[in-house]
């Protein structure tokens, strides 16, 4: 798999930036079939960081509805990617 096939996008969210802050954790919407191994991996050749730990989450899609119809949206898997500490937390979102 390509870097980019298995971080999909970073998540932004008040929790995942306090984790980020306070804990220096990064969290990811990552391919469903990435291994923890494959997620360390792309974290530290595409930010140039070395990871302490990698935990993931699976999300079930939720159920959702326009007017009379109904249907799922897609399960997807999230990884909370914890950095050494005499690593730099890097900036992928400026706000």
């Amino acid at each position: 798999m390509n870097l980019y096939d298995v971080i999909r996008r970073p998540i932004i969210t008040e929790k995942s930036e306090g984790k980020k802050e306070a804990e220096r954790t990064l969290c990811f919407e990552v391919a469903p079939e990435a291994t923890r191994t494959d997620i360390k991996a792309a974290v530290e050749k595409l930010f140039k960081v070395k990871v302490a730990s990698v935990r993931t989450a699976n999300q079930v899609g939720k159920l959702r509805r326009r007017g009379r119809f109904q249907g799922y949206r897609p399960d997807w898997k999230k990884a909370y990617v914890k950095l050494r500490p005499d690593q730099k937390v890097p900036e992928y979102a400026e706000i």
